[in-house]
Order: C-alpha cells, then structure tokens, then sequence
C-alpha cells in the first residue's frame, strides 16, 4: 500500500529481493501540471509494469475493500507513504499485520513531513523506521531503525532521495527478518514524541531579522516545496538556494553586505542569496536579481 515516489521504490525493492506482491493498494489518478493531466501515481505505474493487480478506493474505512485484501490472503501489509488511513479491521488481517516505513527516528517528527522538518530544524541526522502499525498516528512499536546523515547543505529534496533508497533497502532487511523471526518489537517513549506537520506557503516566509541559520535551513527545507521566501516591495521573492556568511561590521537585518554573490545581513550573521525566483518570474542568479533591481552594498531589503 503506497502512493508516491518513495513507496514506488520500496515496492521495486520488494519486486528486485524476490517477494510476491499479491495486490497493490494505491490513491486514485489525479490531474497533474498546467494542462492538469490526469495521471497515475507513481506505485501504480511500477506495478502496471509488472502486471500486478491495483486497487484504487477512495478510502478504506468504509470496509469496501475488506473482503478484496481477505481474498488476497497477504503473509504481510507493507504500508509506505500511501495516504490512507488503516482501519482497525486491516491492522491483522495478515500472518505478520501491517508494518509501515517511515521516514524518521520515531518517536521524533511522527507526521507526514518528517524529511522536511528536520532540515528546517538544522538536525545533523534523521533516519527510517520500520513500526509494526497501530491504531494511533506513528505509535506502533519499531522493529527496525536506520540513521541517515543530513549534510549542511543538503535540501529536503536531496535528502529525500537519500532516504528513499537506504528506507527500501531496510525495509527489505525488516521483511526477511519477520519472516524468520528475529526482529523483536519494541514500544515507543511516546513522552518524547513530536511531530512534523504539513507544509504551507504561508509557512515558507522568512524574514531577515531571523538568524542566518534559520534562514539557510529555511530555504534548504522548503526546496523543493513551498519554497522558502521573503517579501519586497509586496512582491514574493522566492529563495532556492542559499549559503551561510559573515556580517562582519555588525550591520543592521536586511542590509546589502555585497552583489557578487548577492549577501543580506541576518539578526546574527549573514545569508548569500545563490537562486532567486521573482514574483512571476524564472529560477535566477541572487547577483541577477539584484542588477536588475539596480542594488548595491548598503541598500536594505
């Protein structure tokens, strides 16, 4: 059971270790792009390519697909990213129940934008779980864990790939070890949980009164979505791309330290703004911008 590009690798990682995949649960094609597109999600597309059966209900709760998974008779559920909720009536319809990936170390950022929420908390580390499912959100017990480093650099999308790759290959492990029984499950410390939730564009502005950290992990975070932004002139700026800098004479939040590359005083600190993308406008060079904007050191922003 999954939807998007990080379940589509973990079932080809199920697909390449010799499971069998006896069904494959998916949400339903949607319009996509300007010309809104009505397209397959990703899962669906691999398991076409394999010929396997897909189910595509609204949702699961109204028990419309429960005779259908029972017919299937699975050993296992492995639930990644599906967006769906797993009603109480599934959660051990199968040998071994429902087991889920996912992408932090629970019990820290339970949610659907864990990745995201720790590049914008500046963590040096994340990882992937593997949780026998409960009824709760992320509370099941964990049968496996596996950290993954977050560089300084690295944007939400970057790790994202990262993650999808070191998630499906310890999913892998997790299933064969099930089925020789040799993982044993082990609750959460539910005190010590948090969360990570949505993204939004509002969510995405920064100003230049916040420190130069939160500014940089602010933009890497929200790249690729919502991107990170700030306001001028009333128009929206967006941030692809950023880099840490000094502000050596102490100027005041939002000042022009220097054009080539574009660098903005912070509360603490400076940022270089690298990739800009104008209200309306293309992804552009910070200097770009600025020239345009006919900036230079000692302007404020």
């Amino acid at each position: 059971m999954g939807t998007p590009d990080i379940a589509a690798a973990s079932l080809q990682a199920l697909l390449d270790a010799g499971h069998t995949i006896c069904g494959v649960f998916t949400r339903r094609d949607k319009p996509v792009g300007r010309k809104q597109v009505l397209t397959a999600p990703p899962v669906k597309q691999l398991a076409q390519q394999y010929g396997l059966p897909v189910y595509q209900p609204r949702t699961l709760r109204d028990g419309s697909s429960d005779d259908i998974i029972r017919e299937l008779a699975p050993e296992l559920v492995v639930v990644v990213a599906y967006g769906c909720i797993i009603p109480p009536q599934l959660l051990h319809v199968a040998k071994y129940g429902c087991i889920n990936l996912h992408v932090s170390q629970l019990p820290k950022y339970r949610g659907s934008a864990p990745i995201q929420w720790a590049v914008l908390n500046g963590d040096a580390e994340t990882g992937v779980t593997i949780m026998q499912l409960d009824e709760g959100l992320d509370t099941g017990d964990i049968l496996m864990m596996r950290p993954v480093a977050i560089d300084p650099e690295e944007t939400s999308g970057e790790l994202f790939d990262k993650v999808s790759a070191i998630g499906a290959a310890t999913l892998v492990e997790a299933v064969d070890k099930l089925g020789r029984g040799e993982l044993t499950p082990t609750p959460q410390d539910h005190a010590a949980a948090t969360l990570a939730p949505p993204l939004d564009k509002a969510a995405a502005q920064f100003a230049f009164t916040d420190s130069a950290a939160h500014i940089h992990n602010w933009v890497r975070g929200m790249n690729p979505w919502p991107a990170a932004w700030f306001e001028q002139d009333g128009k929206k700026i967006k941030v692809l791309e950023s880099r840490l800098a000094d502000n050596p004479q102490g100027a005041a939040p939002g000042t022009v330290l220097a054009i080539k590359p574009l660098t903005v005083a912070a509360a603490d600190g400076a940022v270089q703004l690298l990739t800009v993308t104008p209200e309306g406008g293309k992804p552009m060079p910070g200097t770009a911008w600025a020239a345009g904007r006919r900036l230079k050191p000692g302007d404020s922003l």
